[in-house]
């Protein structure tokens, strides 16, 4: 990465936050600009700081992370945001992704193969453990048979956007592919997630990898 990546981390353990924050700290290309010890410091280091990645918990005390990831994407918080968690119910990996998370990684990943992840997701990819990839993908199936959704009433503008979020691009990348300004690619990304009755970005991408769409 060409930019320094600025990053908060918001965990109730201090322990771990100091131990992601220094691990962080340590790669070229990172800067970790802030800490936050609850959702709701968080919520203000981020406001404050802008950062570019925020990496969230999920089990916290008081506002827990899903709560504090929707209300970061309804005060539009357009910072990536990658959900940092011993978690691996099936459950709380969907409830992230609907609530604009922009990945799920376990805690207990390897050091490295976590790096790994954060960059791929800076790099406009999707950050998900490999374990959990599955577990989405199957439910994700489950509900096309329950709820059969189809491309074709998408504009090609809206299609070729879908294959871009297939391919785990950012919507800055999007823009300057298509080039279009950031803002109308958020536009049709909103339109097609509501054609195809989708609550998240993550979603409409893996689902359009499962049936080639991409």
């Amino acid at each position: 990465m060409s930019e320094t990546t600025r990053v908060l981390v918001i965990d109730d353990h201090p322990l771990f936050r100091r131990g992601v924050s220094q691990l962080l700290g340590l790669q070229p290309g990172f800067s970790v600009v802030a800490e936050a010890a609850s959702g709701q410091e968080g919520i203000a280091l981020a406001k404050e700081h802008d950062p570019d990645l925020i990496l969230l918990d999920l089990n916290m005390k008081g506002m827990n992370g899903i709560d504090t990831l929707r209300a970061m994407r309804d005060a539009e918080i357009d910072a990536r945001i990658i959900i940092l968690t011993v978690s691996n119910a099936p459950e709380d990996l969907i409830a992230a992704i609907r609530a604009g998370s922009d990945g799920y990684i376990l805690k207990d990943n390897d050091p490295a193969d976590m790096l790994m992840l954060i960059c791929e997701a800076m790099n406009g990819q999707t950050a998900i453990s490999p374990e959990l990839t599955s577990l989405l993908a199957s439910a994700l199936r489950h509900e096309t048979i329950v709820e059969t959704r189809s491309h074709a009433n998408l504009t090609d503008r809206e299609s070729a956007i879908l294959k871009c979020l297939a391919a785990g691009k950012s919507n800055k990348l999007i823009g300057r592919e298509l080039d279009i300004m950031e803002s109308t690619v958020k536009v049709h990304i909103r339109n097609l997630l509501k054609k195809l009755k989708f609550r998240s970005r993550v979603e409409a991408a893996v689902w359009a990898v499962e049936n080639r769409i991409a």
